[in-house]
Order: C-alpha cells, then sequence, then structure tokens
C-alpha cells in the first residue's frame, strides 16, 4: 500500500531512505518558529482542517475549486479541506473581535491542501507558519511583520547573504496606473501583466502594455529606480532602526495575490535563486469585512512561510541540526530478582526529567549494554540491591556507587 502522490511520510531520524521526510526535522522547524512568534508577542490560534467551501470561494472566487479537495458531505454539506488558513481567521476574527484588544497579533501552524500538481518546493500538502496582525492600519504594523518574518530565518541560522524580503506596493503601482492615465476598467488586467514580467517574454509583455497604451520601458524605469513610496519609506526607517536594513529591498516586480492585497506585499527569497519564494504577505484590509458579510471592518496583514521550501533551503545551507534521539540514562538489569526495584527506578527518575530507556524484556548484560552504547546515553545504572545503585558515566568510564533516593543528583 502506497501513499497518495503529493502526500508525504515522516520518520524519526535516522531516516529509512531519502524518498521520506524527518518528523524530527519538521518538529525542530515548528518549535522556533513558535519560539520566535511568542517574542514578538504572538498568539497561537487554530481552526479546523474542514470548512464550508463557501468560505474559500468567497475570498477567492469559483475558480479555486479546482485547486481544492473538496467534496459534499453526508449532511449534504458543500465541504473543503482548507487550502490556506487567512479565511478561517478571518472568519474567526470577525464572530469574536470584540473580546480581543487590539491589535490582535496571532498565528498558526497549519497543514494545509491543495491539488495541485507536485514540484520542487511544491506538493499537494504543506505545514505553515501564518502570522497575521489585525486592527492597525499604520505602517508600524507592517514593519513589525516585516521584522518577525526576518528573525523567523534568521534563527535558523540563515543570515542577509542567503535571503532578502522583496518590498512592494499596490499603492504604488495604482500611482503609476493612475498617473499614466490608465483606465480604470483595465487596472486588473495590468496588474496581472505586472503579475507574470518574470514568466513571460519581454516581446510579450511589451505588445500587452502598448495595447493599453502604457510603455514597457516606462514600467522598467519605474521598477529598476526602486523609489519607495511613503508607506515603503516608513517602513524601511523602521526596519533600519532595528538595525534589519541589509534584509530588505525595494522590488516592484512583486505584486502578489491581484483580488485579495490592498497595499504593501513582500515576499522572501533566497539570495542564490535555487528556490521558490520562502515566504509571502502583505496587506489585505479588505478580507475581514468580506468574510462578515460587511459586518465587521478591520485591516489586516499577515505572511505564509511553508515548511517545504524552507527545510529544502536548510538542507542546502547545511543549517539543520543532527536530529538524535536524547536519551539520559539506561537502567541495566541484568538479575531479574531486582527489575521490580529497577522499574520503581526508571520511573523514579522519568518522573523528575531524565529521559530513561531499559530492557522490556530479560536480556544478556552485553546485549544491553550495546543497547545503552546505541542510544548514545550517558549514564547507565543498575540497581545493586533495594537500597544502593551503581551509575556509570560512559564517556569518563568514572564508576559511582549511590543511594537509591541520591540517583537524580549524580546524573546532572
Amino acid at each position: 500500500m502506497e501513499r497518495l502522490p503529493g502526500f508525504r511520510d515522516f520518520y524519526p531520524e535516522p531516516l529509512p531512505h531519502t524518498d521520506v521526510w524527518s518528523a524530527d526535522a519538521r518538529q525542530y522547524i515548528f518549535e522556533q518558529w513558535r519560539t520566535v512568534a511568542k517574542r514578538y508577542g504572538f498568539r497561537e490560534y487554530d481552526g479546523p482542517p474542514l470548512e464550508p467551501l463557501e468560505l474559500f470561494t468567497t475570498k477567492s472566487g469559483e475558480e479555486i475549486v479546482g485547486q481544492m479537495f473538496n467534496f459534499v458531505d453526508k449532511g449534504d454539506r458543500h465541504i473543503a479541506l482548507r487550502p490556506e488558513m487567512t479565511p478561517t481567521l478571518a472568519r474567526m476574527v470577525a464572530a469574536h473581535e470584540r473580546q480581543y484588544k487590539k491589535p490582535i497579533k496571532w498565528y498558526a501552524i497549519p497543514q494545509l491542501f491543495r491539488y495541485e500538481r507536485p514540484g520542487k518546493g511544491r506538493l499537494r500538502e504543506h505545514f505553515q507558519l501564518n502570522a497575521d496582525l489585525i486592527g492597525e492600519t499604520d505602517p508600524a504594523a507592517d514593519a513589525e511583520l516585516i521584522a518577525l518574518l526576518i528573525d523567523t530565518l534568521r534563527v535558523f541560522g540563515l543570515t542577509a547573504a542567503d535571503f532578502v524580503i522583496r518590498l512592494s506596493s499596490r499603492n504604488a503601482w495604482q500611482d503609476f496606473f493612475q498617473q499614466g492615465g490608465g483606465d480604470p476598467k483595465n487596472e486588473y488586467e495590468f496588474f496581472q501583466i505586472i503579475d507574470k514580467l518574470e514568466r513571460n517574454s519581454p516581446e510579450e509583455t511589451e505588445k500587452k502594455l502598448a495595447a493599453m497604451g502604457f510603455s514597457f520601458a516606462k514600467v522598467n524605469e519605474f521598477i529598476e529606480a526602486g523609489k519607495p513610496s511613503p508607506e515603503l519609506e516608513s517602513i524601511l526607517q523602521n526596519l533600519a532602526a532595528r538595525g534589519l536594513a541589509e534584509f530588505v529591498k525595494v522590488d516592484y516586480r512583486v505584486i502578489r495575490g491581484l483580488a485579495y492585497y490592498t497595499g504593501v506585499v513582500f515576499e522572501a527569497f533566497d539570495r542564490k535563486g535555487e528556490f521558490r519564494a520562502i515566504a509571502g504577505g502583505g496587506r489585505y484590509n479588505n478580507l475581514v469585512k468580506l468574510i462578515s458579510g460587511g459586518k465587521v471592518d478591520l485591516a489586516a496583514l499577515g505572511f505564509g512561510m511553508g515548511d517545504v521550501v524552507l527545510l529544502e533551503l536548510l538542507k542546502a545551507r547545511g543549517l539543520l541540526p543532527k536530529f538524535d534521539a536524547p536519551m539520559n540514562v539506561f537502567v541495566l538489569i541484568e538479575d531479574e530478582k531486582l527489575r521490580g526495584i529497577s522499574l520503581k527506578l526508571v520511573q523514579s527518575l522519568r518522573s523528575v526529567g531524565f529521559a530513561v530507556e531499559y530492557p522490556l524484556t530479560p536480556a544478556k548484560a552485553d546485549k544491553q549494554f550495546k543497547r545503552a552504547q546505541d542510544l548514545k546515553v550517558l549514564h547507565t545504572v543498575r540497581a545493586e540491591s533495594d537500597a544502593y545503585v551503581r551509575i556509570r558515566n560512559l564517556k569518563t568510564r568514572e564508576e559511582i556507587v549511590a543511594g537509591f533516593g541520591d540517583v537524580a543528583n549524580h546524573l546532572g
């Protein structure tokens, strides 16, 4: 029986082969994500992996249905596995925002599902750090979120030589469009052209822009100048005051979700250009209002960082730690008459925080000792009576005899 295409099995280290993923590495990433988010005052939330299909079509339109795992359940409800977390967040905030002081700073680590062709850095499921700040319109909130993104990458050992945050603004592009005499009914199409600048040929782009009355040369001139808009300048100054200026640059090629983002947008990329975007986000000031049917209107911004690309990047840069199962003690049971007192010793050591292993069934002494070495424990402990134990430091080879109740003091 094989797993479904685009999904992953997670095994403890050492991995049996290269076609599976490390559960230890996943846990390590989650721990770092949580650690940094908490430093910034973000609180963890979660929601159901199944949501009404309408929640996602309200946000993204009917075209998203082809990218989702969706079905009709036994209650005749149209259901979908969540492809993203932000609609769930907007639903939750709209329902109970009066119970929380603003700004709301929340994060989540959901598993998300998309029915699309698997490829490098993209699967049909992934885990993602979502961090969102709701209820604040000032650019200081954007700077706070971008600083969180930078520090979240730095905690893994990545530096300014490894990644950059490309910062842009939908507002700046709207000003460019309006000042260029663009027809408002063509604005969405214009943004689509800009969004595909790096994917379409220059000839195709030039032709499409000319049909709308825009010069490709002028567009490139605007991008290359990279002059920060007032809101971007405020963010850059805020980040510079934190000592984070080297991690950010203005890049108007970034435009992101056309029907979703409303202001500042950004993406994190590896400097060598070997991978897909590591993370991305921006302002989405209309979503809570949209999801609530106009009942709640709160400004919002956020970003998402997936585990797939991040893990590939950390592997490529040699930044993943070794994942050894951290066992502290192996309790040897060479005399089965002492198994009862040995089990009491095992339980007492575990209760005060030590990771302890022991032979579940009778085994030869040399086999037990080999198991202790394989687990890389620092100490073996062997009961010699119901009152005394022998403690051996496997690194120094030193042995001592201690009272049963004094063992933990000699294992520090």
